[in-house]
């Protein structure tokens, strides 16, 4: 199957630029980037795509298999920058994306050069020595919502992930990209993306990284961010004026702005 279709990949910027992969997290797909886009294409090759079973992606190419680890999803970056011949390439991932990025980058590193890693977190559970923001029980109590009533659970949580309750069109916007997903495939992705452990992955990036996070969010501490940035000996991090888990929506041009400064810090 073709790639570029399987994935719904579109590319904007100018074709010689290089080259930027948006990457988005679970419930999402790439719509979610919309408000950065114009400001990354001016100068880079901006390329979007729907992981397998998310927006314009063909859901039949779906398999509980694959997609009940993050490798299915890094398989999913590998095959869009092979279907591209992407060099060298910058992986923004917002989310779980970011721990997918990781993964990819490891597994094909020739084609990822560089990672953005917005409202990240390797681990949602707390452990010893580490704050993940939700204990065992949390996390065992939102999966267990989500698959009893998902349509309810979007409902009830999108707005509490986007944050911003001021502006109420923004976890509107969640609410609607939640309830467009197929309730099965919602419930694999959500097992995936809060019960991975990608700790030990992080000892492992070699390129230059930088860390989002913002100063208030409900999925990802502060103390995530920091954590990260300890993690990855090549990293830097970057808090957004900015509250909830998605500032590419809630503040779009902070987000913009220091993915582009990074990228011009890469020259």
């Amino acid at each position: 199957m073709d790639t570029r279709r399987r994935n719904n990949v579109t590319v904007s910027g100018p074709v010689d630029g290089p080259a930027v992969v948006l990457a988005h997290g679970f419930g999402c797909d790439q719509n979610m980037w919309r408000l950065v886009v114009p400001a990354l294409a001016e100068r880079y090759r901006v390329v979007l795509f729907d992981y397998v079973g998310c927006g314009g992606s063909d859901a039949a190419a779906w398999s509980e298999e694959r997609y009940s680890s993050l490798d299915g999803y890094a398989r999913d970056v590998a095959d869009v920058c092979e279907a591209l011949d992407l060099r060298d390439a910058v992986f923004v991932g917002h989310s779980v994306s970011a721990m997918v990025g990781v993964l990819a980058a490891e597994s094909v590193p020739e084609r990822i050069g560089a990672l953005v890693m917005v409202t990240s977190s390797p681990c949602y559970i707390d452990d010893d020595g580490y704050r993940g923001g939700f204990s065992a029980e949390d996390i065992e109590e939102l999966l267990a919502a989500l698959e009893s009533n998902y349509l309810g659970w979007s409902s009830a949580m999108a707005p509490v992930i986007m944050g911003n309750p001021d502006r109420p069109e923004l976890g509107r916007e969640l609410t609607n990209s939640f309830c467009a997903m197929d309730p099965e495939i919602a419930r694999v992705f959500a097992r995936t993306t809060f019960l991975s452990d990608s700790r030990e992955d992080l000892k492992r990036v070699t390129v230059p990284t930088l860390v989002l996070d913002c100063t208030q969010d409900a999925i990802a501490p502060r103390e995530v961010g920091e954590y990260v940035r300890a993690s990855i000996p090549s990293s830097r991090l970057v808090t957004l004026d900015a509250t909830g888990h998605c500032p590419q929506l809630s503040a779009p041009e902070a987000a913009a702005e220091a993915v582009l400064a990074f990228l011009t810090g890469l020259r």
